[in-house]
């Protein structure tokens, strides 16, 4: 008989509750959360278990491990990018214009536009030592991201996909989990609230933006991916960059970047369910 669990994270306990095939419930406990105590809590179990449902939020994220490491990461990319935009701004009110730096020529540019304020100076290396800071964090964080993504199966099968590199082949794998799940690999689009939303009523047929449902990160990340394809010179991709151009034509690029990105949720689920590589000779559907 097949058994399944449900776990219920909190702060300091998470609530465990086991049951059967017919919905029988079989054990129930609270265990501290912490993935060692969780592991060894199944595990004395003696029992195998068909699937285990873990609790989507805040306090739930850093039980599993990729999906913790990715979220910190674009936390500390977020800060890095916030401080440095706020550096900006203190030197556009007094006149001074950064304009267009790289991540190693940023400090120099910001040293060259304070040298002789004082004020200015003392603000500018505080904020440049923190950004040092931050920068070698992140740094460590795309490290590590870069290496789990070498040993992940899934990610490297995804990676296969032009324009898919570490963050975005990690994120998708880690949230779509068991392919098998989806019947069909349409479902991806509206999975991650890349369709339209559909209002009827009546005589009312209104067809709006993109509903915007599901896991943002993995949005984002696909739409990062849209971009890329669109606007860099990707290989083998050439199908897919003439289909979504087709689009951007008739009805703008931005809407032929959420195409693009809805169409790769598509393929790289179907990648996963087939467990094959991207196949640049496949043509895209009609859209």
């Amino acid at each position: 008989m097949d058994y399944y669990a449900g776990i219920d994270v909190s702060l300091e306990y998470s609530s465990v509750c086991v049951v059967d095939a017919s919905g029988k419930v079989v054990r129930e406990a609270k265990v501290v959360s912490e993935p060692e105590a969780l592991i060894g809590w199944f595990g004395s179990l003696g029992l195998e278990l068909a699937r285990i449902g873990l609790e989507a939020g805040p306090l739930s994220q850093w039980l599993y491990e990729i999906r913790a490491m990715l979220t910190a990461r674009k936390l500390v990319q977020s800060k890095l990018l916030d401080l440095e935009n706020s550096l900006r701004g203190i030197l556009r009110g007094f006149g001074l214009k950064v304009g267009k730096t790289t991540r190693t020529n940023f400090a120099g540019r910001i040293e060259e536009l304070v040298k002789g304020h004082p004020n200015l100076q003392t603000i500018g290396q505080a904020l440049l030592r923190a950004r040092a800071v931050l920068l070698a964090e992140f740094n460590g964080f795309e490290k590590r991201v870069r290496a789990m993504s070498r040993l992940h199966d899934k990610a490297r099968l995804l990676m296969s996909t032009p324009a898919v590199g570490p963050i975005v082949s990690l994120t998708f794998a880690c949230a779509i989990d068991d392919p098998s799940r989806f019947t069909s690999s349409k479902q991806a689009g509206p999975h991650f609230g890349l369709t339209p939303k559909k209002y009827q009523s009546g005589e009312t047929d209104y067809t709006g933006r993109i509903s915007k449902h599901g896991d943002a990160s993995v949005r984002e990340a696909l739409y990062e991916a849209a971009h890329i394809m669109l606007t860099k010179p990707i290989k083998s991709c050439s199908g897919l960059k003439s289909w979504a151009m087709r689009i951007a034509r008739r009805a703008g690029t931005n809407k032929a970047k959420v195409a693009l990105a809805r169409k790769l949720a598509v393929i790289m689920l179907r990648m996963l369910k087939d467990n094959v590589p991207f196949n640049p000779a496949a043509k895209p559907a009609t859209a």
